[in-house]
């Protein structure tokens, strides 16, 4: 009984420690980004020593993967297959639009840095799957096909990005609901080709 419970408090103790530095690299990811969170600051912000992070995570990606896996379960992405439920095309994609947009501002402080220092390292892989899919269930009420789609998707693609919300909302000032009323238009226009347009100008009156 008494060895069972020192193993039992020592797991314990290493879980908080554990815990604690994930905790600071997060703190340090999502304020000065992950390209300029050094071990040693880790370590100072977890109040252990540098051998004991390496202990709990002996290399780079193993602490990256707990960081991420730990920052997303606590802001869970919105889930597109409820969009479903939406049948109007243009209604689902408000819906969408404005749910990124909620969480985009939620995630800002750190996706912001993730994407400048991290954009495509692996760790990163579930979150633009994520927005892949979310562009296909977007896309999938629209009767369009061949060159219309490719048009369509890509500008879903472009609307739900983090780096356009961030662009409409940071350095435009556009309010969230601005920028949903804005991509919304500009999107729904990608349904026309523009070359068709183009090819075929209105009639002069």
């Amino acid at each position: 009984m008494g060895r069972s419970y020192q193993l039992k408090r020592r797991a314990e103790r290493q879980g908080q420690t554990r815990q604690r530095i994930i905790e600071a690299a997060i703190e340090l990811h999502q304020t000065i980004g992950p390209a300029a969170t050094t071990v040693s600051e880790i370590a100072e912000r977890a109040e252990v020593g540098r051998v004991t992070v390496y202990r709990h995570f002996p290399d780079e990606p193993s602490l990256a993967r707990a960081c991420s896996g730990q920052y997303f379960e606590r802001h869970p992405f919105p889930d597109p297959d409820r969009w479903r439920v939406v049948a109007d095309p243009v209604e689902r994609l408000q819906t969408g639009l404005r749910e990124a947009y909620a969480y985009h501002r939620t995630t800002q402080a750190m996706i912001s840095h993730v994407l400048a220092d991290a954009r495509d390292h692996p760790v990163m892989a579930p979150y633009h799957n994520h927005w892949r899919h979310a562009t296909e269930v977007l896309a999938e009420p629209w009767r369009l096909r061949g060159r219309r789609r490719v048009l369509l998707r890509a500008g879903i693609a472009v609307a739900l990005s983090f780096d356009t919300w961030r662009t409409l909302t940071r350095e435009q000032r556009l309010s969230d609901n601005q920028a949903v009323g804005l991509m919304l238009r500009l999107t729904c226009d990608c349904a026309h080709d523009p070359n068709e347009r183009m090819s075929n100008p209105p009639a002069k009156r």
